[in-house]
């Protein structure tokens, strides 16, 4: 059913759209309640289709958010206000169904001639990609992760193997395991008969990994595991994350709840409750590659990670934990002697102006900071005051006045012709659409710029001598809010 407007509610629907609603939810999903389902995200008969369960829990639809990058669309205040004027005007239906949930349809048409002054909401789909390709085991998209399981203990690790049990299913006569470890063959990994259900060791890198059991023939995910994801193609996967860090906090047994906040999922202080021991609590997780502050909450209470050295200040005038993974890198400031104190301040810890401290050198001011993979803009804070500085050959410097950086790039924009242009940018939801900060450079007939993108969709526009467009080599678009269209990018889709 089309939610119309903020002044309209829901009853009014048109009884043969909810009979073609009903219709199609039914083909998607088969017999069963909606509210069992993860959300998905998919593509069929030429349209984007994404369907959310009445009853999602918020962390669900965080995670489907997350996976998919669909901030823009602000699904959590659509589900919140039942409101769908802002998904309108981005060209997508809306219908419901009281029993079901939510179908939202975005149609995908090719397009030949873009018509800038008016442009329709038009998106095609490239080549497509391997299920390890479209889903990596190590993403910048996953920040952090960690398992759920009921009426079982998590999977046991031994050195880099992976014991993944099945419980129960003792009167089955065969068992596998399939998943992106090993590209979903059905019948290549039997699974050992214990007392108590199935076993079978899988050597695992960090990351996050998908996962089913064919029991007798027949696919099931995980019914112990409360992680479940939906591919975008229709199909449910167990999710299992191969931890990197054990979060430890020795003593506080009479503690009713033990979390552990951090900045990997923007201080949230009810996602992450500490499993209790017998000497106090703990919790495995998979960090994604950077630099991670933590606190942990005890019955309401914060406090510093006692066993961990290595802090850094927070607004509060307390200190937070501090995890590193991966390499660090070495900002660098020449010059400045004579301040008397210098910041490091940037889009990887959210502009703070209190946290990074840099240390003064015979020659300037350098700090030590742990990032993995992405497009990063910075600046210096030198006696309270902002101020960029080339002071690194490897980094540029945008008209806004940031510094800007990418580590591991995997894509190149380019833009062919132009060759009058004095400045180009490119500007999309990988950089905040900054519109001034990530210079193209010419080369022979084209501007190009490298950054690190995701997998999956992006959005993107070129400004040419603050003129905003869209890729004229590019016929994947999509309309925005402003009436002006966008670039679409699929990457490895």
């Amino acid at each position: 059913m089309e939610v119309k407007s903020t002044r309209h509610s829901m009853r009014g629907m048109v009884p043969f759209l909810r009979c073609v609603g009903i219709i199609i939810f039914s083909l998607w999903f088969g017999t069963r309640s909606m509210a069992q389902w993860a959300p998905a995200y998919t593509i069929k008969n030429g349209n984007m289709l994404i369907i959310l369960g009445k009853d999602i829990r918020e962390t669900a639809l965080d995670s489907f958010i997350g996976k998919f990058e669909l901030f823009d669309l602000d699904l959590k205040n659509f589900v919140r206000t039942h409101i769908s004027d802002s998904l309108n005007k981005l060209g997508w239906n809306v219908q419901f169904d009281k029993e079901l949930g939510y179908l939202l349809t975005k149609p995908l048409r090719s397009n030949k001639n873009i018509n800038y002054a008016n442009p329709e909401i038009k998106i095609m789909l490239t080549e497509k990609a391997s299920f390890a390709e479209r889903f990596p085991i190590v993403s910048s998209r996953v920040k952090f992760g960690y398992n759920r399981f009921r009426n079982k203990y998590p999977f046991a690790i031994k050195d880099s193997f992976v014991t993944f049990f099945l419980r129960g299913n003792l009167d089955a006569q065969r068992v596998s395991l399939a998943g992106s470890f090993n590209d979903w063959v059905p019948e290549s990994w039997f699974m050992k008969k214990t007392d108590s259900g199935w076993i079978y060791n899988v050597k695992l890198a960090v990351g996050k990994y998908w996962y089913k059991f064919l029991i007798n023939g027949s696919w099931t995910t995980d019914r112990d595991n409360q992680l479940v994801e939906n591919d975008g193609l229709g199909n449910d996967n167990s999710v299992y994350f191969k931890p990197n860090r054990l979060f430890t906090l020795k003593g506080f047994t009479d503690a009713k709840k033990v979390l552990i906040v951090g900045s990997w999922n923007d201080w949230k202080p009810s996602d992450l409750v500490m499993n209790k021991t017998a000497n106090g609590w703990e919790l495995p997780l998979y960090l994604a590659d950077g630099t991670h502050t933590y606190r942990f909450n005890i019955d309401g209470k914060w406090l510093e990670d006692p066993d961990n050295p290595d802090h850094y200040p927070n607004e509060f005038g307390e200190y937070n934990s501090v995890i590193r993974i991966g390499k660090p890198y070495i900002f660098k400031l020449d010059g400045y002697l004579d301040a008397k104190q210098v910041v490091l301040s940037g889009s990887f810890n959210k502009w703070r102006r209190n946290e990074l401290y840099m240390k003064k050198t015979a020659t300037g001011w350098e700090f030590s900071y742990t990032l993995g993979p992405g497009n990063y803009e910075y600046k210096f804070i030198i006696d309270d005051k902002f101020e960029a500085h080339p002071g690194n050959v490897n980094v540029k410097n945008g008209e806004g006045g940031n510094l800007y950086f990418v580590i591991e790039p995997n894509y190149t924009f380019r833009l062919k012709g132009f060759p009058n242009a004095k400045k180009i940018y490119v500007t999309g939801d990988f950089n905040n659409w900054s519109p001034n900060t990530f210079a193209m450079t010419r080369q022979g007939d084209e501007w190009i710029f490298a950054a690190n993108l995701t997998r999956g969709k992006h959005t993107y526009k070129f400004v040419v001598d603050g003129k905003w467009i869209i890729d004229p080599g590019n016929k994947q678009w999509e309309q925005n809010e402003f009436g002006t269209g966008n670039s679409v990018l699929w990457l490895g889709q």
